[in-house]
């Protein structure tokens, strides 16, 4: 039963500068850069049957040009319970629209609905109970300021990844590109 999820892939020269964030953070368990990436959708664990009406579903996405995103912060998950620290993405009225036509997709296999906002980032670390509110803070106290990275998304992933791990290695068992 493979667990998955949509997301738009994070171009390796943007993921070797986010990896350079990488370390200082007790508690912090880092995501490969080759796993990086912004979800659109979590889907979970499913059959193989609902996993290919999931990839048939996606095929029927309508046409639209690659996305221009900006990741422009370093920020936190949690609040007094960090969870995750990752790279913020600027909102995008094309990302959204993109998500929610995932969303839509995704419901019309059958799917629950997404009750989370969405939240376009980039997940860098999860992070342990260590990872105290304070040392959270310090540590991006101590990042200093985030230089603006450009990715450009050329098409939506299906990926999966291995159960109950909370994490990667991820695989892309299907691509739609944008175009």
């Amino acid at each position: 039963m493979p667990r998955l999820f949509t997301g738009l892939e994070i171009p390796p020269d943007v993921a070797t500068a986010l990896a350079g964030r990488r370390g200082g953070l007790p508690g912090a368990r880092w995501v490969e850069p080759s796993d990086y990436h912004i979800t659109l959708r979590f889907i979970g664990d499913v059959d193989g049957g609902v996993a290919e009406e999931i990839t048939q579903a996606l095929a029927e996405a309508r046409p639209r040009p690659p996305l221009a995103l900006t990741l422009d912060a370093l920020a936190s998950f949690g609040g007094e319970r960090p969870h995750a620290l990752y790279a913020r993405v600027v909102p995008s009225p094309d990302l959204d629209d993109l998500q929610a036509e995932q969303e839509r997709l995704l419901r019309r296999v059958g799917l629950a609905p997404d009750t989370r906002r969405f939240t376009p980032h980039v997940t860098l670390a999860r992070l342990r109970r260590e990872a105290t509110p304070d040392l959270v803070a310090q540590y991006l106290a101590v990042q200093g300021p985030f230089a603006a990275l450009s990715v450009r998304a050329e098409r939506v992933a299906l990926y999966s990844a291995r159960a109950s791990v909370g994490g990667g290695p991820y695989v892309v068992e299907a691509a739609y590109p944008l175009a």
